[in-house]
Order: structure tokens, then sequence, then C-alpha cells
């Protein structure tokens, strides 16, 4: 699958299962994003390993799981603003080779 067509299919999912039957409250879609992974450092704190991945019936869970919303969460909302999310990916990883070491020293 392609990179654009995983972000059509996340946007498309979304809006059909109702997510954007309203208008766009961008502030609420960041901290949904926020939230999947506060979802996800609360896998860890329990006990979780960072690869370790979990069924509850038939829900996928754990930390990658939560990665996993995270990522289409963002994907979401880069379809419903039609952005070009691969593209725009590509053109932060080409700066961020002329960034220096840990950006002039920074710790974390």
């Amino acid at each position: 699958m392609e990179f654009a067509d995983l972000q059509k299919q996340c946007f498309d999912q979304s809006k059909a299962a109702g997510w954007w039957d309203g208008p766009l409250e961008f502030g609420t879609k960041i901290a949904l994003m926020h939230s999947e992974l506060s979802e996800a450092m609360e896998e860890w704190r329990n006990g979780m390993e960072p690869t370790e991945m979990y069924m509850e019936g038939d829900k996928p869970c754990g930390v990658p799981t939560e990665l996993a919303d995270t990522i289409i969460r963002i994907l979401d909302l880069c379809g419903y603003l039609k952005l070009d999310m691969e593209y725009v990916i590509r053109k932060k990883l080409e700066y961020n080779l002329t960034r220096s070491h840990r950006h002039g020293g920074k710790r974390a």
C-alpha cells in the first residue's frame, strides 16, 4: 500500500464512522492525538514492553497499537486537510539532514 493510500484509508474510515459529521475542531483533534500517546505511556507504566502487543478479545492492545492509533489520527486529520503528508515528511527529513548533531547540543 502506498503512503497516500494509507492516509486516505485513515480519513475514509474515520469519516464513515461519523467522526467528521461536524465542523473541524482542530484543538480537539490535536488533543486526541496526544491522548493516544498518553495511552501508550500508560501501557508502558503498567509494565508492558514497548514492542509487546496483546489481545483483549478481538481488540489489539499495547504500546504498538496506541502508537498506531496516534498515526491513524494524524493521517486522518491530514486526509481531511488534504495535506500530502508523505511530501511533508520527506521535506522535513531532507531539512533535518542539514541540522547539527543533536541540533546544537540539546539533551533530548
